[in-house]
């Protein structure tokens, strides 16, 4: 048996059919770009699924066989089954990993695990819609995502998200960002949700080489041997035997 991580990198792969700016950057889908990178690492066993496949890609036997889950949506949320994001959220729940990008904070696996409406704001600014400077600062270095990382990533063309993002407060929040137009946002957060560790990181506007850059790629790395998981255990409802032996008892009597 493998002891490797199983990755399944879920994509939309809509707009890179249409668009040219971002069939530029992945000609082959944004979800090829973090795979190959993921497949660098000799601990990791990288598959790829996508929203157009039959079942979304996510069948039972991919999803009971995935360990860590990484999820790129955007204009395509409300196409996704209700019945494979129950799917992925049971696989969450029991102990399964689920990593989401930008995006991805409006998709359907994502509001649900978090049971918020998930907004926030967000601009494209810029001359011919270039972005602005993103500053990623670190603020837990000793975060096992954060590992090997410097003090801040600085994106030098990206997409403003910012604040209120309608969340619930982050158990660990690992990365805030700055952006040229004034706006701070948390752009790096986790949680636990049953047996399951989920983790949000905002960058990965389709417009932009995002997933190209190597710092990029060592935040999803660290965050697949974060989030693997620690067990897999279907939560159920025994009647469980006592441990130790229950001898009889009387009932009280009511006094009055």
């Amino acid at each position: 048996m493998s002891n490797k991580i199983r990755v399944t990198v879920w994509g939309e792969f809509r707009h890179e059919k249409r668009d040219e700016v971002v069939k530029k950057h992945y000609p082959d889908g944004m979800h090829q770009v973090i795979a190959k990178a993921l497949g660098k690492n000799a601990d990791m066993e990288i598959r790829t699924a996508t929203l157009d496949e039959p079942e979304h890609g996510l069948t039972q036997e991919v999803v009971d066989s995935t360990d860590v889950f990484t999820w790129w949506g955007h204009c395509a949320h409300k196409d996704v089954s209700d019945e494979i994001v129950a799917r992925v959220y049971k696989r969450v729940l029991e102990g399964a990993g689920l990593i989401v990008l930008h995006a991805g904070h409006f998709s359907k696996i994502f509001k649900k695990l978090m049971g918020t409406n998930c907004s926030l704001k967000w601009r494209v600014a810029g001359e011919n819609k270039a972005g602005e400077t993103e500053r990623l600062w670190v603020i837990e270095p000793s975060h096992p995502i954060a590992e090997g990382l410097s003090e801040y990533i600085e994106l030098p063309n990206t997409e403003m998200y910012g604040e209120r993002f309608d969340i619930p407060t982050p158990e660990k929040l690992v990365f805030i960002s700055w952006f040229e137009g004034g706006e701070v946002f948390r752009s790096g957060c986790t949680w636990e949700r049953g047996h399951g560790r989920i983790f949000y990181f905002r960058p990965g506007h389709e417009t932009f080489p995002i997933f190209h850059n190597p710092q990029i790629q060592k935040v999803l790395t660290n965050a697949v041997r974060w989030a693997k998981p620690r067990i897999i255990k279907e939560d159920v409802c025994p009647c469980s035997p006592e441990i130790e032996k229950v001898g009889p008892r009387e009932f009280p009597q009511i006094q009055g």
